[in-house]
């Protein structure tokens, strides 16, 4: 049921978030530059210093800007730290999508603010500090910023998908590629397979370089909340296998953890 929502000056929060992103970004170059362990986590996934200096930045902005409104982020979780009622309108962060990435060093990391209304990304910021590039969506439609010394804006410009054409251009995980990704992919003419860490997949389809992209395996919806906004507001859309679009807020689920997605495709222009 979509709930009737108080208004909220979505252009005025965009920006906030692209100031928070890229504030949370600089600290991981810093500690990028300098070198860190890193743990495993329960789920065997690992976490760095990184992570959580990056999400008390973001946790710290989120909560002076819209105190409101709750945030659900990867670290607390993992910490225990579960928000409560949700209601209709909360964030997703993941502050380092990409800790594989990060500690291989091959700079296909990225941090991750999502605003989600009625169980839909509509506002998220995706900011891939090594590259210097902050992809976001929102209601006035998506873009790419350039990001360049000290965390400066240098340019922007405007993106959309492009529509598909005969031949696809697929994307896929790096570090989480399985055979159930190739044998979808095999049912569509496919040009080229580009492999490429974290959430960069949807930039990718959202500036109009790739027009695919299946996941298969676990992810979490702070993996996936603020690409996806990125790009259903470049003209894509994120189907579950069922055809339906992906939705955030799962909890209660029978067969899995809350905030479990479920398999997907993302595509640029159907």
């Amino acid at each position: 049921m979509t709930l009737i929502l108080k208004p909220l000056d979505h252009a005025a929060l965009l920006a906030v978030l692209e100031t928070v992103a890229i504030a949370a970004g600089q600290e991981i170059l810093r500690i990028y530059a300098e070198g860190c362990d890193f743990a495993l986590k329960d789920d065997q996934s690992p976490v760095t210093e990184a992570d959580h200096a990056a999400e008390a930045i973001i946790l710290a902005a989120l909560r002076k800007a819209t105190p409101d409104i709750p945030v659900v982020a990867e670290e607390e979780i993992s910490g225990g730290h579960v928000p409560g009622d949700l209601g209709a309108r909360f964030y997703l962060v993941d502050p380092l999508d990409g800790t594989r990435e990060f500690v291989s060093r091959n700079g296909d990391f990225t941090v991750n603010i999502a605003l989600i209304e009625n169980a839909a990304p509509v506002l998220g910021v995706v900011y891939a500090p090594v590259r210097g590039v902050l992809f976001t969506g929102g209601t006035a439609g998506a873009q790419e910023i350039t990001v360049g010394e000290g965390g400066a804006v240098t340019a922007r410009k405007a993106i959309g998908c492009r529509a598909s054409p005969h031949d696809l251009i697929a994307v896929a995980s790096r570090s989480h590629r399985t055979p159930q990704t190739d044998a979808y992919l095999e049912k569509f003419r496919i040009a080229d397979c580009v492999s490429v860490g974290s959430s960069l997949k949807f930039g990718l389809l959202a500036r109009g370089e790739a027009d695919i992209y299946p996941r298969f395996g676990r992810t979490m919806e702070w993996d996936t909340a603020a690409g996806d906004a990125v790009l259903r507001a470049a003209g894509g859309i994120t189907l579950t296998l069922d055809g339906n679009p992906l939705t955030y807020g799962r909890r209660n689920q029978a067969d899995d953890a809350d905030f479990a997605n479920p398999d997907f495709v993302a595509w640029g222009k159907l």
